[in-house]
């Protein structure tokens, strides 16, 4: 297979496709597997999922079951979900507090720690056995940037404060907006999507999309504020202005500034109510007085979608959420999706929040059931093999725009290289063409 011919890039010609073969293909799927996610950083949860010793939860991460747990020591771990006996599954439940874990086919039984601490018949083994050995296995990496916990199953990952790079920026623009720290909102979302994963990754980067696809959503909210759908539109700061950014290592962001629709923390809207207002503006000034009013703007005056490469979504537009997907088939990916909210916002900003989040981003929401079926449609779409190729150039030609294709482009280069064996893309911004046919790095 040749991988270098599956991505097109002509600065000159100001082109960049990829050959739809790499969202159909087992092959491709396969090779994804083994060096893309058995050697990123990849998202297992927030800190506030598992707060008492013994929480644990169940997860699925770069195709392993794995147990996501704070033991009673107070430390945070990360198990294979998978006795060392015979292999079966210690863990059978989605969630819950527990002191140990017993194997239900030959009752091996570990400690919320990973000790193996109990073994039927234990005479049947010579008296040196090394229980020791036999401990619930753990991922060679597991880290965290500011409760958000990682793994990382290659042995030689680099640091993950050095994975996330530019990211961790946009990530503390969220992060920092209560002083007393954010929290995950119970209840999920969880839902198979019959499309390859990299059409989730490159729709959660795009706002091209939104005007047209999520009509619906814009005609509502023109109509409740008594505007047209073009002033609509405008007012959410997608057809003027923004930008469209590369973070390095294959994460992007796309970055607007909404005039009041977006969430609670930013700005009064008509739909959170009159009673709303007071308690939005004393959160505004709190923040502004906290970060200034340049960084302050920056948290509470723009929204940004944006990925940490390869399959971890943070988005803070309608509602903070969390979203991380795992590959099934090269025609089906999982998704998992969660709030995430201030741990000191009151009852009754909470609901706004859970409200706007569900109304937009739920299973039968405003926008997020247009984003599935329009992926789902490109994979179904995909069966037109004469079809070859999708374009992904807009943008080339200018400074990036929030609607412009340039951190999707990020990604794809730093999918290719990783596919060719290489830790990174060597570079991460695109390349302007200059009158004198010089190429240059675009900002």
């Amino acid at each position: 297979m040749d991988i270098e011919s599956l991505i097109v890039e002509d600065l000159k010609r100001q082109i960049f496709r990829v050959h739809r073969s790499v969202m159909t293909s087992q092959e491709i799927f396969e090779l994804e597997r083994e060096r893309i996610f058995n050697r990123c950083w990849l998202y297992i949860g927030h800190e506030s999922e598992i707060e008492k010793p013994g929480d644990f939860r169940r997860r699925d991460v770069g195709g392993r079951p794995l147990i996501f747990i704070r033991g009673r020591d107070g430390v945070v771990r990360v198990f294979h979900n998978s006795c060392t006996h015979w292999g079966a599954k210690v863990c059978r439940l989605d969630q819950g507090n527990a002191n140990s874990f017993q194997c239900f086919y030959h009752a091996w039984t570990f400690n919320n720690q990973g000790d193996l601490i109990a073994i039927p018949d234990a005479g049947g083994y010579p008296k040196d056995f090394n229980r020791a050995e036999l401990a619930l296995k753990s991922p060679p990496h597991v880290d965290n940037y500011r409760g958000l916990y990682f793994v990382s199953f290659n042995p030689d990952a680099e640091p993950l404060s050095d994975y996330l790079g530019g990211a961790r920026e946009y990530m503390d623009l969220i992060l920092d907006q209560s002083e007393a720290g954010m929290r995950v909102v119970a209840g999920t979302q969880m839902y198979t999507v019959r499309a390859n994963w990299k059409l989730m990754a490159t729709n959660s980067l795009d706002t091209y999309h939104a005007p047209p696809l999520h009509t619906t959503y814009f005609s509502y909210m023109a109509k409740f504020k008594g505007l047209d759908y073009e002033a609509e539109t405008n007012s959410f700061g997608i057809r003027d202005g923004g930008r469209g950014l590369s973070l390095g290592n294959g994460h992007g962001v796309g970055e607007s500034a909404p005039s009041g629709v977006a969430r609670p923390i930013a700005h009064w809207h008509p739909m959170f109510g009159e009673p709303a207002r007071d308690e939005i503006n004393r959160v505004r000034k709190r923040i502004f007085d906290r970060f200034g009013p340049e960084r302050g703007g920056l948290m509470c005056d723009t929204f940004r979608l944006f990925l940490i490469y390869p399959n971890f979504v943070f988005h803070d537009v309608m509602a903070v959420t969390l979203r991380y997907f795992e590959p099934v088939g090269p025609d089906a990916v999982r998704l998992t999706v969660y709030a995430m909210a201030p741990k000191d916002e009151s009852k009754e900003q909470l609901e706004l929040r859970l409200n706007n989040f569900v109304s937009f981003l739920g299973p039968g929401g405003f926008a997020h059931p247009d984003d599935l079926e329009a992926i789902e449609s490109c994979q179904d779409g995909f069966r037109s093999r004469e079809v070859e190729w999708s374009d992904f150039s807009k943008g080339m030609n200018r400074d990036p725009e929030v609607m412009d294709e340039l951190p999707m482009r990020a990604f794809w280069r730093q999918w290719q290289a990783q596919m060719l064996g290489r830790d990174r893309a060597t570079r991460f911004d695109d390349l302007k063409v200059t009158g004198n046919g010089v190429a240059a790095a675009g900002k």
